[in-house]
């Protein structure tokens, strides 16, 4: 399984959706909360092309974007694949 990194805060509803969906897929993940660590916000928004809002999902190299892009793989059956490839 490839790795997860997730961007989040601990009062956003879709970071907990996101981690919930994960968590039911059997993937562990390494979260960075931004809240915690504001100097992480900047790298995320770089990394996810200029987008600031949480949760931002990588799996490997590739960005996912927030918790819709994530169910809308999930919706489509591209999730499961995705985190099988290795």
């Amino acid at each position: 399984m490839p790795a997860i990194l997730m961007y989040t805060t601990p009062t956003c509803g879709y970071c907990m959706a996101a981690k919930r969906l994960l968590t039911a897929k059997g993937a562990s993940f390494q979260e960075v909360n931004v809240a915690a660590e504001p100097g992480r916000r900047a790298e995320m928004t770089e990394r996810a092309r200029g987008r600031r809002t949480v949760p931002q999902i990588f799996i490997g190299d590739r960005h996912i974007g927030g918790f819709d892009d994530l169910n809308a793989l999930e919706r489509a059956g591209e999730l499961d694949p995705l985190l099988e490839a290795s």
